[in-house]
């Protein structure tokens, strides 16, 4: 038995076969063959087999993960129909004398160029299909596996360099226990997901691929960051009655689930979740949601081949607001870019991506999908509580342009007879450190704040979060982050407005009795942190945090901020 050190992403224990996920080595030699008719036939068996699979993965996808995620394999199982893709492979093998692999690089090459060029935007994102589809044919004739994390049918924990949030999406948490990456943190988009799913994982280990071999035993140990390998019967004995003690902890919080969050000098604030999916909604009122402080959107534009149409979208916001029955509903509009990117979209490679065309600055340049996604949130706002939210705000003259296309998209959408309601707070996340020194000009103008974190905090430090070699400066509780959550917490309660937190601090219980002394209104968080961060709340005095503010305000570095709340919140 050996034992890996990680970062602990999501609590629990996970005990299974390892399944590495790994991108395919797709390398060939080109050459010529001597029996063309015979390669052919190669191509088409590979061709066939790849259909089959496609087939599973959509079925599948149709069961566990909806209509939505399954209608990408239909789009890809055309792409293996079309006679103008497939007769090129073969003229070129039987007149070439080409290899099957050769013959279908270069014409799916030349596909996805052409594709790519052109003014129509619906060719240019069947670029995406081919690459896709053609990777697939590829593997077979490579006779390499290709992943299919959707295709999973058996308990494994999941062993890669690094999930995608579209890898992350296809899980199905029935097999796929728990989960193990070489990077990462706490805050990168798996982690975030993993919360979502309630499947233990520990990333930033640096090396478990190196370690571990397809079923290979392991545990994932999500609960004190550690994975252990080959462990031994005693071991697995000794994990087992870890996981029966954090589900006993769960069994108390759960007793919480009804109860409102209420501090104990009887201090109401809202507990929210983030989500991605309408799919999640379930764990948002399993664990006692209030509400939904963040919904990512970008999830309904990943793992496509095009964009989602106003109808999709209309579809997947009408839900989650009826859902939610007219608790608060916060939709943070598309969040494109940094680490999360549409192939379809053939946005241009930046040095620097999470500093550069993301967010709110692509949708302001390209409005033509800003306006649809607006007018599919504003058709489904009658449904329930919605609240939009714009991220990556940096300048007050960027949220009103935004506001100005919302305003005229709702003006568009009376004078076709739709409704809307009237009653939409529209606000800004907080994630750029401008816009928290400027909140007092913002709060004049926004209905309310939600403070970003996970963004924040590495704006205002210069540290990457995903980069391991400056993690030590991605400090929650730096008294520098802290002056900036307390000015805008301070600047919108000066206009009558609120703020909430939506990033991963939200739920971090040393932060909680800082961020409850600050007069936070809203804590948005992963569904599985709320009813521990309520349990916890209930034991605090917010009179009495509050009393320690100036105090914390005014400390030096993070660990005096540590060592103080431990102290005087009774943590261990």
């Amino acid at each position: 038995m050996s034992s890996i050190k990680g970062i602990a992403a999501s609590n629990g224990i996970a005990i299974a076969k390892a399944y590495r996920l790994e991108a395919p080595d797709l390398s060939y030699d080109k050459k010529d063959v001597e029996n063309p008719e015979q390669e052919v036939a190669r191509f088409e068996e590979a061709m066939d087999i790849s259909k089959q699979e496609l087939e599973k993965i959509k079925n599948h996808a149709l069961k566990t993960l909806g209509q939505e995620k399954a209608d990408i394999f239909s789009a890809h199982l055309l792409v293996l129909s079309d006679p103008e893709l497939i007769q090129p492979i073969t003229d070129k093998i039987k007149n070439e004398n080409a290899n099957a692999e050769a013959a279908l690089d270069e014409t799916a090459n030349m596909f996805i160029d052409l594709f790519k060029n052109m003014d129509n935007e619906y060719m240019r994102e069947r670029a995406a299909d081919i690459q896709d589809v053609t990777k697939r044919v590829m593997a077979h004739l490579l006779n390499v596996t290709f992943p299919d994390p959707a295709l999973i049918d058996e308990e494994v924990v999941i062993v890669a360099e690094d999930l995608t949030p579209s890898d992350t999406a296809q899980l199905n948490k029935e097999f796929v226990k728990g989960f193990t990456t070489d990077i990462g943190g706490r805050t990168s988009h798996s982690a975030i997901m993993a919360r979502s799913l309630e499947i233990p994982a520990v990333v930033g280990t640096k090396e478990v691929t190196a370690s571990i071999q397809k079923d290979d035993m392991v545990i994932v140990d999500g609960i004190d960051g550690e994975v252990i390998l080959h462990p031994t019967e005693e071991e697995i004995a000794k994990f087992q009655q870890k996981q029966a003690r954090y589900e006993e902890k769960k069994e108390e919080w759960a007793k919480m689930k009804n109860e409102p969050s209420v501090s104990a000098d009887g201090e109401h604030v809202e507990l929210v979740a983030n989500i991605g999916t309408p799919e999640d909604i379930a764990g948002v009122q399993n664990n006692g949601g209030e509400g939904v402080g963040l919904y990512r959107t970008e999830f309904l534009y990943m793992g496509k081949s095009q964009l989602p149409t106003e109808e999709e979208q209309y579809e997947a916001y009408k839900t989650v607001l009826e859902k939610m029955e007219d608790k608060p509903v916060v939709v943070r509009t598309l969040d494109i870019g940094g680490d999360k990117e549409l192939d379809y979209l053939d946005l241009p490679e930046e040095m620097n991506p999470f500093l550069g065309y993301r967010a709110i600055r692509l949708c302001l340049e390209r409005d033509d999908i800003f306006r649809t996604q607006l007018r599919a949130l504003l058709r489904a706002s009658t449904f329930g509580n919605l609240k939009i939210m714009f991220p990556m705000i940096a300048t007050l003259e960027e949220f009103r342009q935004a506001k100005a296309i919302l305003e005229e998209e709702k003006a568009n959408l009376l004078s076709e007879g739709k409704e809307v309601s009237e009653t939409i707070e529209v606000g800004i996340m907080v994630e750029i450190p401008s816009t928290a020194v400027m909140a007092k000009q913002f709060a004049k103008e926004v209905d309310f704040f939600s403070i970003g974190t996970n963004d924040l905090i590495q704006y205002t430090m210069a540290a990457d979060r995903m980069n391991e070699r400056v993690s030590y400066l991605y400090q929650p509780y730096n008294p520098a982050i802290l002056n900036l959550i307390n000015n805008v917490i301070e600047a919108s309660h000066a206009e009558g407005k609120w703020t909430g937190m939506c990033g991963e601090m939200a739920g971090d219980e040393i932060a909680i009795p800082i961020l409850l002394g600050l007069g936070l209104d809203e804590f948005s968080m992963s569904a599985t942190s709320i009813l521990p961060a309520r349990t916890q709340i209930s034991s605090l005095s917010k009179e009495e945090m509050a009393s320690y503010k100036g105090e914390i305000l005014s400390m030096n570095t993070a660990e005096e901020v540590v060592e103080f709340v431990k102290a005087k919140a009774a943590l261990q």
